[in-house]
């Protein structure tokens, strides 16, 4: 027969004290309450000796607090995502609350089913990545003053708070730098996401390169097809169509990664000849061969600004109209496959040469 799991009043019968008592002590304010160092003694030896752990279901309906935050995400698994949840996580443990990860696929369907599952087990707040379409349903959850600060993208006729990059400079600063190397024919490879992060870097991007007059060539995949490892297919003809091109701007990092797959089957591109930026640092860039430039976003000072604002609202308990926007800037980490051309005897351009 399973065991009944131990109750404060159990504690408190078998400590002979009150139900207060306990539930005091227990949530560490003994001392406030004026409660004496022996019974304070007492009563927490006893949980230790016991193992005791408390209901969080029982202690969120009485306090209105589960001490649960939610931090979904596109893909969990992703490099960006895992380096940031990791950093948020030790934030949050500090602060004595617990974090649940998830993955929406940036699908709005599954996007609704996580918020509706994490909004009836009476989590306190959400951090979230949105789907495009969970509009509604961020607007719903601030009206119910649930938490919520989004990052990465927003909605821009939404009021939210929310924590993201400068975007459009990132792009236009990184395709600049491939132009002042010395690429002219630039391609950018993104999705058909029509979410502001990726619109902002395509604008960014498209300003670069018609500011000094050459020519977009862009390749937009779909988010669908990328999640069934079917965006290498129009990849492998945006190469065999466009086999002019001197560099390649990759929106994301996974765009990166499938890309240098592709590059290196690829026979008529030389890894050591084409230009490579991407968008989101990875380790595995610093020791690709050649190494690969890359715009970092500020991890650590997102998942802070993150913290640091859900934290504050949950403190205070903060109007939702009281807003918090954050804009963080990024930085660019030039390495070999961005490096400068050097002009031949003939006038024509040819890359450096790496040692």
């Amino acid at each position: 027969m399973k065991k009944n799991r131990t109750s404060i009043k159990d504690i408190a019968k078998s400590l002979n004290v009150s139900v207060t008592t306990v539930s005091f002590v227990l949530n560490g304010k003994g001392k406030e309450k004026k409660i004496s160092d022996a019974v304070i003694k007492k009563v927490i030896d006893y949980t230790d000796a016991i193992n005791y752990k408390p209901n969080r279901v029982a202690q969120s309906l009485r306090t209105g607090e589960s001490r649960i935050l939610v931090f979904m995400v596109e893909d969990i698994s992703n490099y960006f995502f895992a380096k940031l949840a990791r950093i948020i996580e030790d934030i949050a443990y500090k602060k004595d609350y617990k974090v649940l990860f998830c993955s929406n696929e940036n699908d709005d369907a599954r996007s609704r089913d996580l918020i509706n599952l994490f909004y009836d087990r009476r989590v306190d707040g959400f951090i979230i990545i949105p789907s495009s379409g969970i509009k509604n349903d961020i607007e719903q959850l601030m009206k119910k003053n649930i938490p919520v600060v989004l990052f990465d993208r927003y909605f821009p006729d939404l009021e939210t708070h929310y924590v993201t990059i400068d975007n459009g400079r990132a792009s236009y600063n990184a395709t600049q730098h491939l132009i002042s190397s010395g690429f002219k024919n630039i391609g950018f490879i993104t999705t058909d996401a029509q979410q502001i992060q990726m619109l902002d870097r395509l604008k960014g991007y498209n300003k670069a390169i018609e500011s000094n007059g050459f020519v977009s060539q862009v390749l937009e995949i779909s988010f669908t097809h990328l999640k069934a490892d079917k965006g290498k297919v129009p990849m492998r003809d945006f190469f065999k169509k466009h086999q002019d091109l001197d560099a390649i701007f990759f929106a994301t990092n996974y765009l990166t990664q499938q890309g240098l797959e592709i590059i290196k089957e690829t026979k008529h591109i030389d890894i050591n000849e084409i230009g490579v930026v991407a968008f989101d640092d990875n380790d595995f860039f610093k020791i690709h061969t050649p190494s690969i430039s890359a715009i970092a976003q500020p991890l650590q000072e997102i998942g802070e600004e993150l913290m640091r604002i859900m934290l504050d609202i949950l403190k205070n308990k903060k109007d939702t109209t009281t807003l918090e926007q954050v804009v963080l800037s990024t930085q660019f980490i030039e390495r070999e496959s961005s490096q400068a051309k050097k002009t031949a005897p003939n006038g024509d351009y040819s890359l450096s040469k790496k040692s």
